[in-house]
């Protein structure tokens, strides 16, 4: 029987752990061979573009794709998700909340595997939806006691703060300027739509790990060469889609001053084959494009806790 699930659905059972256990589960998939995935498509029209992340993750028993359509009247998400071995459908999911937690996990999960263990502060630059999805999860990853943010509007970022203070339990507070995200932070993210750099690179402390998840076309950019060029280690989700997307990376690699071997996959560190972070001066960096493959091993989770508490909607197919 195949399933839809609506956004409602989703809210019910989607957490930020689940979320975390799904995309990591996905990352250590990838890196053991056990995972397919296939970089964002897109078709463009004058008013509406649609975009397609498609993989598969056999070990889990599921292969599928993410469809969405953005357009200035919203962007609208679905999940598709296969049984792995019989094709047959298992269940279309709204994905808008879905999404926005799976983007916030894999930072999450990068900041699991390449902050310092001991970080409690940190300065996350935007306050809009994505951003949330990205506090609550290093929230629930990481031993985070403060939470700075800065946004460009003063009345969306107090509320923005109030909410977020209330989900997660941490203090989260606006921040002055984006010298005050930055200075004294354990943890920086960057989820905005910035076209160019947002911070200095001077402003890093040794041992800061930031996670930058705006910038996934060439004319977007988060990151300054500075700043790129002062961290020791930069993972990526997979390298074939950031040299796709990464609009932090690109002019770097076009200039000589990055070397594809200098990417490395999240997965990767996760199952060992790259050390990591390897002391506490190190500055990290993880680029985070977004992988069909997370968001069918979240799908997945979401499904069997909708199913055993009975929610969905029988679709009528073979």
């Amino acid at each position: 029987m195949a399933v839809f699930l609506t956004e409602s659905d989703v809210r019910q059972v989607l957490t930020a752990e689940m979320a975390l256990a799904g995309v990591e589960s996905a990352h250590r998939d990838l890196a053991l061979g056990q995972a397919l995935d296939t970089p964002r498509q897109r078709s463009r029209l004058p008013q509406t573009v649609l975009h397609i992340l498609q993989g598969a993750l056999p070990a889990q028993g599921v292969i599928g794709y993410k469809a969405y359509t953005s357009n200035r009247s919203g962007n609208r998400f679905l999940v598709n998700l296969f049984d792995a071995a019989s094709g047959r459908l298992k269940a279309v999911i709204e994905a808008n909340y879905l999404g926005m937690m799976r983007t916030g996990a894999a930072s999450g999960v990068a900041a699991r595997w390449l902050a310092r263990p001991d970080s409690t502060v940190a300065g996350v630059f935007g306050s809009g939806w994505q951003a949330e999805g990205h506090v609550r999860a290093i929230c629930a990853a990481m031993p985070i006691e403060l939470v700075k943010v800065f946004g460009r509007n003063p009345e969306k970022l107090a509320g923005f703060c109030a909410r977020l203070s209330e989900l997660t339990g941490r203090r989260v507070v606006a921040a002055s300027n984006a010298e005050d995200v930055v200075r004294d932070a354990d943890l920086v993210g960057t989820v905005t739509s910035a076209a160019s750099p947002l911070f200095d690179a001077d402003w890093l402390k040794p041992g800061v790990h930031v996670n930058a998840a705006g910038s996934n076309a060439l004319i977007r950019q988060e990151l300054s060469e500075g700043a790129i060029r002062r961290c020791d280690v930069i993972a990526v989700d997979a390298v074939a889609t950031a040299l796709a997307e990464a609009g932090d990376l690109l002019p770097l690699l076009e200039k000589g001053r990055l070397q594809v071997r200098q990417l490395v996959e999240l997965g990767e560190i996760i199952i060992g084959r790259h050390p990591g972070r390897i002391n506490a001066e190190q500055i990290t960096l993880f680029e985070s494009q977004g992988l069909a493959i997370q968001d069918l091993a979240v799908g997945l989770r979401v499904l069997e806790a909708a199913l055993a508490r009975g929610l969905g909607q029988e679709i009528p197919l073979q």
